[in-house]
C-alpha cells in the first residue's frame, strides 16, 4: 500500500511507476546492500554547481532497500566574478533539498527517481544573487546483469547496468550566465539529458566494495545552449556493525568526474571543461523503519574551467524511510 501511495506521487511527475515489493534481506530490519553509486544520476543541472544536484553522494540508501526519503546537500565553490583573469574571486553556495525513493519492480529491476527544489546563491561585485526553484527531475532504472547467491562462495558479487533520463523541469536563465565563469548557476539545464550506468559490487560477509562508471549524453535546450557530456567513477568501501541497537554503516572512498567544454549555437565555449578527483566519507545509521545519513566530499586534485572555478566541499544529511 505504501508503495502505491508513493507511485501515484511519481506518476504526477513522471508518468511511470508501478508497485511491488521484494522480500527483505534476512539480516536486519533494514537491507544491507550494495553502496550504489548513481551519482551521475543526481546531477540535474551540470556540473560545479546546480549541475551536481547529488554532487556524487550517491543514490542509494546502505539500510534501506526500497524507501522514500528527503535529502539535503550542500556544495561550496570559488569562482572568477568576471571572465577576465584579474576578476575578483567571489563564494559560491549551491544548496538542493531532494524527495528521493527507489522502488524495486521484481528482483532484479529497480527504479529509481528523485525531485530537487534549488536555492542558491552568490556574492558578486554588484551584490548578492539569490536563485530558487524546482530542479530537473531525473529517473532511472537498473537491471541485475549477473549475482551469485549469498552461500555459493566467499565473495559475492554483483553487476548492475541501466539507464535513465533527466526531465527539463527546471528554468534555465540565460541571464546567470552573462559576465560569469560558472555556466552553472542555474536551477534547471533546461535539456532533456540521458545517463548510461554501471555498477559492480564485491562483499565478503559484513564487508564490501562498491565501484561504479557513469556517462551522461546532455543535448541542448531552447536557448541554444548545451552542457558538455559528463563522466563520473568512483568506487567506496563500506562495512555494516550489526549492532543490537542500531545498524551502522560506516563509508570510504574516491570519487571523480570528467567535464566535457559547454556549447552555444554548436561551437565550444572556452573554460567550460574539467575534471575533479574528491576523497568521500560518511556514516549511515538505522533503527526501526527509519535510517539517517551524513556524507562529505572533499577535493584531493581539480582542474575546473582553466582553474577559474575551485571547489571546496560537498556535504550531505538525509532521512529515509522504508517502505
Amino acid at each position: 500500500m505504501k508503495n502505491k501511495i508513493l507511485i501515484i506521487v511519481l506518476v504526477l511527475f513522471v508518468n511511470q511507476f508501478v508497485a511491488a515489493k521484494i522480500e527483505k534481506d534476512s539480516i536486519s530490519r533494514f537491507t544491507f546492500q550494495k553502496m550504489q553509486l548513481l551519482e551521475d544520476f543526481e546531477d540535474d543541472c551540470d556540473a560545479c554547481g546546480c549541475s551536481a544536484s547529488g554532487g556524487s553522494m550517491g543514490f542509494s540508501s546502505m539500510l534501506n532497500n526500497n524507501f522514500v526519503g528527503l535529502r539535503y546537500f550542500n556544495q561550496s565553490y570559488t569562482s572568477r566574478d568576471g571572465i577576465f583573469a584579474n576578476s575578483p574571486w567571489i563564494d559560491e553556495n549551491f544548496n538542493t533539498v531532494q524527495i528521493w525513493t527507489k522502488i524495486p519492480i521484481t528482483e532484479k529491476i529497480q527504479i529509481s527517481a528523485l525531485v530537487p527544489y534549488h536555492f542558491h546563491n552568490r556574492e558578486r561585485s554588484t551584490g548578492t544573487e539569490n536563485i530558487k526553484g524546482i530542479g530537473d527531475i531525473s529517473v532511472m532504472a537498473m537491471y541485475s546483469v549477473y549475482q551469485t547467491h549469498k552461500d555459493s562462495t566467499v565473495f559475492t558479487h554483483k553487476l548492475q547496468l541501466g539507464g535513465g533520463v533527466k526531465v527539463p523541469t527546471g528554468k534555465f536563465d540565460e541571464a546567470n550566465n552573462t559576465g560569469s565563469v560558472n555556466q552553472s548557476f542555474q536551477v534547471g539545464t533546461g535539456s532533456w539529458d540521458y545517463l548510461l550506468v554501471s555498477e559492480y559490487v564485491i562483499k565478503k560477509k559484513n564487508l564490501g566494495l562498491s565501484t561504479m562508471l557513469n556517462y551522461t549524453f546532455k543535448t541542448e535546450n531552447q536557448k541554444k545552449y548545451q552542457f558538455g557530456n559528463q563522466f563520473n567513477y568512483g568506487s567506496t568501501l563500506f562495512y555494516l556493525f550489526d549492532l543490537p541497537v542500531v545498524k551502522l554503516v560506516p563509508q570510504l572512498g574516491l570519487a571523480g568526474e570528467v567535464y566535457e567544454s559547454n556549447k552555444q549555437y554548436g561551437e565550444k565555449l572556452p573554460d567550460t571543461s574539467g575534471d575533479i578527483l574528491f576523497s568521500k566519507f560518511g556514516i549511515e545509521a538505522g533503527k526501526g523503519d527509519l535510517s539517517i545519513g551524513v556524507n562529505a566530499m572533499l577535493p584531493i586534485n581539480q582542474h575546473l574551467s582553466n582553474s577559474k572555478i575551485e571547489a571546496n566541499y560537498r556535504w550531505s544529511v538525509n532521512l529515509n524511510y522504508t517502505l
